[in-house]
């Protein structure tokens, strides 16, 4: 059992939560939503709240109060082409937020780079309490702005320029793309190829080193090609890659637009995907589903759960997670797969 804290005036909810065995939601939800905490564990929390003596911080308290109840995300964090997992993501955060009292506020750019200004406008305005990110990158401008105002926020996506920091939570690419191999593997794909975007995302590169990886691991080989992330892009370079990997051959995508390029030139030969060559994609999109494509889920409802809860957190207790989130995502088996 955890003692009271020595060394400072006070104790916090993060010695709550640890001494009675539970996250700190709960502690939270025991002192503001009761009925949202199971019987047993409301009475071991409420008997260590009482033991330790633990207040709230009023300053906490004050700031609550205060509250607009909201949490920012920019629509577009890279230009004006939406990201295939910002509808997905933006539903995450849309059906978890209730459990965190507080309601989703979108706002947009048409930037081609990501700036700190709408960040700024909503923040003065006070339309919001804290901000979710998502397309994080190098050199990428919002984290730092952010940090240096003490604004509270939490990424979808590591914080690439700033490793010290730990409020995000991000989807194991590496592992995702190595699954991929492992899946057309066992389905007898000999030839697995990669179609990837341009070097320097590194987003990107992560997920290409988890086919180089499953590739030496099977003793594999395969050929690869770059494209941006636009559809006339990906069938441009899908025809060479097509070629290289030839009949029963296999090609894993960085994402699911640059899957259905590869999709898209495979009909327009007269093949069958799948059947004459394997393709999986990556991220779960609604572009998966609708074309069959075998493709790497991301789970964006635990994403977005983990990143308001570390949000929450900042403003109750002005606390940052002890380290970021790395979650696994599942692949998911479609026609672009069966070889029959």
């Amino acid at each position: 059992m955890a003692t009271v804290p020595t060394g400072r005036s006070r104790a916090t909810i993060i010695d709550v939560a640890q001494a009675a065995g539970v996250s700190r939601q709960t502690v939270s939800n025991s002192l503001k939503h009761p009925e949202r905490v199971r019987p047993d564990t409301l009475e071991r929390v409420l008997a260590e709240i009482d033991r330790l003596d633990y207040t709230p911080s009023t300053a906490a308290t004050s700031l609550r109060d205060q509250r607009a109840g909201a949490v920012g995300i920019e629509l577009t964090g890279l230009g004006t082409t939406p990201s295939e997992a910002l509808a997905p993501f933006l539903l995450g955060l849309a059906v978890h937020a209730p459990a965190h009292d507080c309601h989703i506020v979108t706002f947009a750019t048409d930037a081609d780079r990501p700036e700190p200004e709408r960040y700024r406008s909503m923040w003065r305005s006070r339309l919001v309490d804290a901000f979710v990110m998502m397309d994080t990158h190098p050199d990428d401008p919002r984290p730092g702005w952010l940090r240096e105002r003490r604004v509270p926020f939490a990424s979808f996506g590591r914080v690439w320029d700033d490793p010290s920091f730990t409020a995000w939570a991000d989807v194991d690419g590496r592992a995702g793309t190595s699954d991929a191999v492992d899946h057309l593997a066992a389905r007898g794909y000999e030839r697995i190829g990669w179609l990837g975007w341009p070097d320097g995302s590194a987003i990107g590169d992560e997920r290409r080193s988890g086919w180089v990886d499953a590739l030496e691991r099977h003793g594999l080989d395969g050929p690869e090609a770059r494209a941006e992330q636009d559809l006339v892009s990906a069938m441009a370079a899908a025809e060479g890659l097509v070629d290289s990997v030839g009949g029963g051959g296999a090609i894993v995508c960085t994402s699911d637009v640059l899957a259905l390029g590869v999709h898209q030139v495979l009909l327009r030969r007269g093949l069958i995907p799948g059947r004459d060559v394997g393709i999986v994609g990556f991220d779960g999109s609604q572009t998966a589903r609708t074309h069959g494509l075998t493709s790497v889920h991301q789970p964006y409802g635990a994403i977005a759960d983990t990143l308001l809860t570390q949000v929450h957190d900042q403003l109750t207790d002005d606390e940052l997670p002890s380290a970021g989130v790395m979650l696994a995502p599942e692949l998911v088996p479609d026609a672009s797969t069966e070889r029959t």
